[in-house]
């Protein structure tokens, strides 16, 4: 297992190596670079795509709505998951700055939906295309920033993505099962409980092959289930070829600026997902995880944004980093790269023999919407995890809270839509836009006022601990900072004054602390000698006899606390700094 907080994925692998043998097939958790037996890897990748297959309906919908017909559609469908092979090794295997490392494979997305649909109906599919381009181009430009946009999406904030997406496919999974219009009601909630009750019995009372296999597991009870109860779905014109390449005979590209915002939101949207995605996997594959690695992040954005732009010149549709794939990755605990190799090559031959198309998306929707509604369960929870990972004032919980209220608006109250421009509706038509940017908004407005550093000042005769407490809390909410760094900072304030009162130190102590998002400084200053801060611990002979061997004691424990210290001396007053990294 990992042992740096943030340690990246070419450093996370499991404590136990060796062949895979019988005991391997019991094994809890695989890592990235984990090699588990094919006997797991292939049909894990299997159900990676399997449970993905209902998104397959966006470029359905995206074609239908430019007029395009059967054919077209077809070869959109067979491009699109050719985009999405090439995208999951470029996320899984990294380039340099490129990929994240993890299985975060890409496919069709709710994200660029609406957007989408109302450039097809604008300019056709080559409207389509050329806008896809242009929005993975900005993610491309947005990948390099991460780091230097972190204050601006905080923990909390990428908890409420988290969350958007967790809603957005649960909500799609649970109409899926509700509006299927291939049988009465009563059977379809049947079959997607059958499905949802399989792959839950399998994924917590079971170990190896089933356990991994789960939602697969699940989803041939709930198609035999069909079966059984003479359901068919709705028939629909078979290909006649067993093996074809797409044709490109509907490929173009147009740009039009009134659609750039749309674009440009469900770009920074994307971006956020893939963000969130990343981070979900790095907590999921590191037991010791307090932060998220930028560096892997980015290169996931950047990987995701080259992906969008693919599929656009391909003439595909928008793809996205699989909040599905995440959580089955979490669910069943296999974060192995082999399985990224078992996606993009089932993506690609899916892709080449329409048939095997044909039959998937011929996939009972009840069962495929179960598959969804479980995915979501283990994405809401990480959502709400995330989130809580940080101390949380009025300010936070407010970007938490209508944040949330607001995505949920959209699910809630569809009718809202109605009253917003087709341009509005595409900016704010989804859970996942309209939460983040309420979120974002909050975010930037509650950072005013908001002191990055501030004083406190301790007098000469004493000491209030519960001071230093409520002060600490309050400075740590403010800043949504991590409750353990701001332990470890007030614990230090109490050291130090108790250390240099035992130095003789007397007069008045100042305590400053300051926040930057990566790192907490404490700054202790009084006036006097400085005190020392000595390497190694001294001998308890040398700390019962004499006071100086206590003092020595204090400034070795100082030194023990903070991640970097130092201490300086001018004109009679001594500065101690203390650094903590976040």
């Amino acid at each position: 297992m990992p042992t740096s907080a943030t340690a990246s994925p070419d450093d996370v692998s499991q404590a136990a190596t060796g062949p895979a043998e019988t005991s391997a097939l019991a094994a809890r958790w695989w890592g990235p670079l984990d090699a588990p037996p094919w006997l797991l890897v292939l049909p894990s990748g299997l159900q990676h795509v399997a449970a993905s297959a209902a998104l397959l309906a966006y470029p359905v919908l995206i074609g239908q709505a430019a007029g395009a017909d059967a054919d077209t559609i077809a070869a959109m469908v067979s491009l699109t998951l050719l985009a999405s092979a090439l995208g999951t090794l470029l996320q899984a295997f990294r380039a340099g700055p490129v990929g994240s490392g993890f299985l975060c494979w890409p496919n069709a997305t709710i994200v660029y939906l609406a957007p989408s649909i109302a450039a097809a109906k604008t300019g056709g599919l080559p409207l389509v295309f050329g806008m896809l381009l242009v929005a993975g181009l900005v993610e491309i430009a947005l990948a390099p920033l991460m780091r230097r946009l972190r204050p601006l999406f905080p923990p909390e904030l990428a908890g409420v993505v988290v969350l958007m997406i967790g809603i957005t496919s649960g909500a799609v999974g649970v109409r899926l099962i509700a509006a299927d219009a291939s049988m009465p009601a009563s059977l379809a909630v049947t079959i997607a409980a059958v499905t949802l009750a399989t792959i839950v019995i399998c994924n917590v009372w079971t170990r190896g092959l089933p356990q991994v296999c789960c939602v697969l597991i699940g989803g041939a009870a709930g198609v035999g289930v069909a079966c059984m109860l003479s359901v068919q779905p709705a028939a629909s014109a078979t290909p006649t070829a067993l093996l074809s390449l797409p044709s490109l005979s509907h490929l173009g590209w147009r740009f039009d600026a009134t659609l750039l915002l749309p674009f440009a939101v469900g770009a920074m949207a994307a971006t956020l997902k893939t963000a969130g995605n990343v981070v979900i996997l790095q907590k999921a594959c590191d037991p010791r995880w307090v932060r998220a690695d930028m560096g892997g992040v980015s290169g996931g954005v950047l990987a995701d944004g080259f992906a969008t732009a693919l599929s656009g010149l391909l003439g595909g549709t928008a793809i996205n980093s699989s909040s599905i794939s995440t959580g089955l990755a979490t669910a069943t605990a296999m974060h192995s790269r082999r399985v990224a190799w078992v996606i993009a090559a089932t993506c690609a031959v899916i892709a080449l023999v329409p048939m095997l198309g044909y039959w998937l998306q011929r996939l009972p929707p009840a069962v495929m919407g179960a598959t969804l509604v479980f995915s979501a369960a283990f994405m809401l929870v990480n959502g709400l995890q995330i989130a809580a990972s940080r101390m949380l004032d009025a300010r936070r919980t407010l970007v938490v809270g209508l944040g949330v209220v607001a995505g949920l608006s959209v699910e809630l109250v569809p009718a809202m839509r109605t009253l917003l421009s087709p341009s509005a509706q595409a900016m704010f038509g989804t859970p996942l836009v309209l939460g983040t940017l309420v979120g974002l908004g909050l975010n930037l407005v509650f950072r005013i006022g908001v002191a990055r550093t501030e004083r406190l000042r301790i007098a000469a005769g004493g000491f209030d601990g519960e001071a230093v407490d409520a002060w600490m809390l309050r400075l740590g909410a403010s800043w949504g900072a991590r409750r353990e760094v701001i332990e470890r900072v007030r614990f230090a304030v109490v050291q130090a004054v108790e250390t240099l009162r035992d130095h003789g130190i007397g007069g008045p102590i100042e305590a400053s602390v300051s926040f930057d998002e990566f790192n907490v400084r404490l700054r202790v200053a009084w006036e006097g000698p400085p005190i020392e801060l000595p390497l190694h611990r001294p001998s308890d002979d040398e700390i019962m006899s004499d006071d100086a061997g206590v003092r020595r004691l204090g400034g070795f424990l100082l030194r023990r606390i903070a991640d970097r210290v130092s201490t300086t001396a001018r004109q009679g007053q001594a500065v101690l700094v203390m650094d903590f990294e976040h």
